[in-house]
């Protein structure tokens, strides 16, 4: 397959089950749920959706595993009604869809309870290569999917770069060891696109702003292709063998911010539409901050993106710190 276009978005696909609680019970007590919601989350709705909005002509895949339940079928239905295709999402018989359940106070504490089910065992058989005609692969997210981690996550980026597809990849950020997971995985990935702590600890380094570039260079060292890109709440880096570009963060005003959920993955949604149409590396800098920057703006992850040329004009209505 020769004529690719668009982008597939690999890896984590789940629903998230939202209970409003009024306070946390003691143990052995009764809290009453006020109200349930329910919501399409990981990287592949997250990102997929994030990338419809900024560039909806752009074609995107979802590529992932749900089970044939209501969960499963909810999830489809989101990532169809969005714009994605969803066709190289796989529907298995006698798995469970991944779901949270999410324990929320309003305006105070969260609690997570997480089901593994199918993103566990989604791996490189999952999914169907030959119709996948994608230009670009972003798949995420490492150090939460059993399979991926286990090395099917190095089969997937070598299986892309083999048939001429360009990579990146997104990990979620946990106090544990097991970064080195991901090393292998750097030579076959074309950009790294992560936040400082993630950053780091690849690195073993200390995740400040001054260590940034270095840290960069090391990603760079230990193999990555193409570009680094860094994002941390002062400050957007982007670092390739040529250059090193920075682009500090904009001054939100007092209360803008209804919630940080999704805020990295707009920012990578952002990053990959600029690097898709070849823009300089400040252009991908700017679009990853305004994707990040109309994210914050709403309680969920997607709701506040909007098309390129919106996102950039709202961004100028603000200052830089």
């Amino acid at each position: 397959m020769t004529d690719r276009n668009g982008i597939a978005v690999v890896g984590t696909l789940l629903v998230d089950n939202i209970y409003e609680i009024s306070a946390y019970p003691a143990e052995g007590e009764l809290t009453q749920i006020r109200s349930v919601k329910r919501a399409c989350g990981g990287l592949v709705p997250n990102n997929g959706i994030g990338l419809k909005k900024i560039a909806p002509h752009m074609p995107v895949y979802a590529v992932g595993k749900v089970g044939k339940d209501d969960s499963g079928m909810f999830a489809l239905d989101v990532m169809k009604q969005a714009g994605l295709d969803i066709s190289s999402v796989k529907v298995s018989e006698g798995e469970a869809t991944s779901f949270t359940a999410v324990m929320s106070i309003p305006g105070g504490q969260r609690t997570f309870f997480s089901y593994p089910g199918c993103c566990a065992t989604f791996g490189c058989d999952d999914i169907d290569w030959d119709h996948l005609p994608c230009k670009m692969l972003h798949l995420g997210y490492f150090l939460l999917l059993e399979k991926v981690d286990g090395g099917d996550g190095l089969k997937i980026l070598q299986e892309a770069k083999a048939r001429g597809i360009e990579t990146s990849i997104d990990l979620v950020s946990e106090n544990s060891d097991r970064y080195s997971l991901v090393v292998p995985c750097l030579p076959y990935v074309d950009n790294l696109i992560i936040n400082e702590l993630e950053a780091a600890k690849i690195c073993g380094m200390e995740p400040s702003e001054e260590n940034l570039p270095r840290i960069a260079e090391k990603l760079l060292e230990m193999g990555v292709r193409q570009r680094v890109i860094i994002h941390m709440p002062s400050l957007g880096l982007c670092k390739t063998r040529e250059s090193l570009t920075l682009l500090p963060s904009v001054d939100l005003p007092k209360g803008y911010i209804k919630g940080k959920t999704g805020a990295g993955d707009a920012f990578c949604s952002g990053a990959l539409i600029a690097i898709a149409r070849n823009a300089s590396d400040r252009e991908i800098l700017e679009l990853a901050e305004a994707a990040a920057v109309a994210s914050l703006s709403e309680a969920d992850a997607v709701s506040g993106i909007a098309e390129e040329k919106t996102l950039l004009e709202n961004i100028r209505k603000f200052g830089r710190e």
